[in-house]
């Protein structure tokens, strides 16, 4: 039986459970009132200096159902046997090909086990997998990406698996970008791994950009000959020698201004900052955007749009379970790539009821934006990251997610981290989930303007990223609404880490077990409502409450 909301709402219901305390010894729910910083944001939805404006994240401006392609093949025709008796992998990949060379379409694979020895690559847009739901079709994957790829190593140095961050077992990722990166690791020169190419130098500007601010949604160019309605752009902003864009990122003020940026050389890797969005429409010079700045434009940063990797766009997962043979999960960073549905330099794609099962990690956005990942579930023997976004992941959706609780004991030297947002990463949105592990994790890496909104969560993860890497969070970051069924705060309660965030609607907590610091200096702007009462606030969750105002 394919995963449905009600199962998601039912197992929150559960979890949720354990914490009736907090809602007083009759079990009903607190009475509810505005939050007053929502009140505010509605004055100031795309500049409110706490909240980010997150109101189109997801595939399709977050359009509530997925297109669905017409059906041109059926895998069982090229050959995929649905007893597990033989690898379906060829046939798989053929049939997925072919559909994607024929201009897209949707590949069924009815009920049945399909064994698969290779991973499963859609690179053609407008193409998706289908099985016959979560609970009848699923794929056994029985070898790992440094069996079929190779090592894959860190370019940072060290002896790290990237394999612990990046890949899928299912990848989605244009033909031509994917092709770039499987021949960079297995010359071993480990890549970059965005729009722009394995160094990050293969794009092409297509037009400069006037002065403009976060929140504007129509940007003038200075030569609009190479854009056209329904065309999709990366905006590049470049880092100046003071490093004031990393400093506007961080909310400003004297706190990001005497930090220590040129220090922080892995975080300093991952500018110029580049912002994939859509054209809708262009009149003259002035160039309208899907959605709204992420950032301000100033002339210092060198604003520009340019082309950078052929998108994935349109393509999907959808209604089946991905199994790993069950191995011992790997010690910290040297996962061998049981790694479940990763989307990579792909916008406009998604996975819907879909299992992820025994892996190293779930699921992976990767230089990804726009996507939605809606009614997917990662479970079995635990995973490293259960779901992972990084490597400039911006305007993604996941919701109605669920981590499982592990099924075998963790091993020693293993870590479990939980939702990780990381590398400049904005504007992503996790909305109604059930954690029964993990944490909010991030990476460093500076992510910011993020938003976590209706969640129960078992806060038993830790966070991860070096010190290079730079600050744990940067501006609006945004919980609210949030469960913790254990009463610890690390990484949810984060008035005392994150600059000018909000911290609303949380259980009461207390600090146990992994306790940071600040990484910026004095005032940090942050803003915390209803803490202890979590559900008293309305509205009850921040993404649908600002897809409702229909705007942006």
């Amino acid at each position: 039986m394919a995963l449905s909301r009600r199962q998601f709402v039912g197992g929150a219901v559960a979890v949720a459970g354990a914490t009736t305390a907090a809602l007083g010894t009759t079990g009903l729910a607190p009475p509810t009132r505005p939050a007053e910083l929502w009140r505010e944001f509605e004055a100031d939805p795309y500049t409110h200096p706490q909240i980010p404006y997150v109101g189109r994240a997801g595939a399709h401006a977050g359009a509530r159902r997925a297109p669905r392609p017409p059906v041109v093949a059926n895998a069982l025709a090229y050959g995929a046997t649905p007893d597990g008796s033989a690898d379906s992998a060829p046939a798989l990949n053929r049939a997925l090909a072919a559909a994607g060379e024929r201009g897209g379409g949707t590949v069924l694979l009815p009920p049945g086990t399909y064994r698969i020895d290779d991973y499963l690559r859609i690179g053609h847009s407008g193409t998706v997998l289908r099985g016959a739901g979560s609970g009848r079709t699923t794929l056994l994957a029985t070898r790992n990406l440094t069996e079929l790829i190779g090592p894959y190593g860190s370019r940072y140095g060290g002896d790290k698996s990237s394999w612990s961050w990046a890949g899928g077992l299912i990848w989605l990722s244009p033909r031509a970008r994917h092709a770039s990166l499987v021949a960079a690791i297995r010359d071993r020169a480990w890549p970059f791994e965005g729009w722009t190419g394995n160094r990050r130098d293969e794009w092409t500007t297509l037009t400069t950009l006037r002065p403009a601010r976060r929140g504007d949604r129509s940007v003038t160019v200075e030569d609009p000959s190479a854009l056209r309605r329904g065309r999709l752009v990366v905006l590049r902003l470049a880092d100046d020698p003071d490093h004031t864009l990393l400093e506007h990122m961080a909310g400003g003020g004297p706190g990001p201004e005497a930090y220590t940026w040129d220090e922080r050389t892995k975080l300093t890797s991952y500018v110029p900052y580049e912002w994939p969005v859509r054209i809708t429409s262009v009149r003259g010079r002035t160039v309208t955007l899907e959605r709204p700045l992420p950032l301000d434009l100033r002339p210092e940063w060198d604003p520009r749009l340019i082309s950078g990797a052929e998108p994935l766009t349109g393509s999907g997962v959808v209604g089946l379970t991905l199994e790993a043979v069950e191995t011992p999960q790997s010690p910290h960073l040297l996962d061998q790539g049981y790694n479940g549905v990763t989307f990579q330099c792909a916008y406009d794609c998604w996975a819907e009821d879909v299992v992820v099962r025994h892996v190293d990690n779930g699921f992976g956005l990767v230089a990804a934006s726009a996507c939605t990942l809606r009614r997917t579930r990662v479970e079995g023997r635990g995973s490293h990251h259960p779901y992972f976004c990084r490597e400039g992941a911006h305007d993604n959706l996941v919701e109605e997610f669920r981590v499982a609780a592990r099924t075998v004991p963790a091993p020693a030297g293993t870590q479990l981290h939980g939702i990780n947002v990381e590398g400049l990463s904005s504007h992503n949105v996790w909305s109604r989930g059930v954690m029964e592990m993990g944490t909010f994790d991030t990476h460093r890496g500076m992510p910011f303007a993020n938003v976590r909104t209706e969640i129960t969560v078992e806060n038993n993860g830790r966070h991860g990223g070096d010190a290079s890497a730079g600050p744990l969070y940067g501006a609006r970051f945004a919980h609210w609404n949030v469960t913790v069924t254990n009463g610890r705060a690390g990484l949810v309660k984060i008035d005392t880490i994150a600059p000018y965030s909000a911290t609303v609607g949380i259980s009461e907590v207390r600090e146990f077990d992994q306790t940071d610091v600040p990484d910026f200096t004095g005032d940090l702007h942050a803003r915390v409502e209803a803490y202890g009462t979590p559900g008293s606030v309305r509205p009850r969750n921040l993404y649908e409450a600002q897809r409702a105002l229909g705007r942006g």
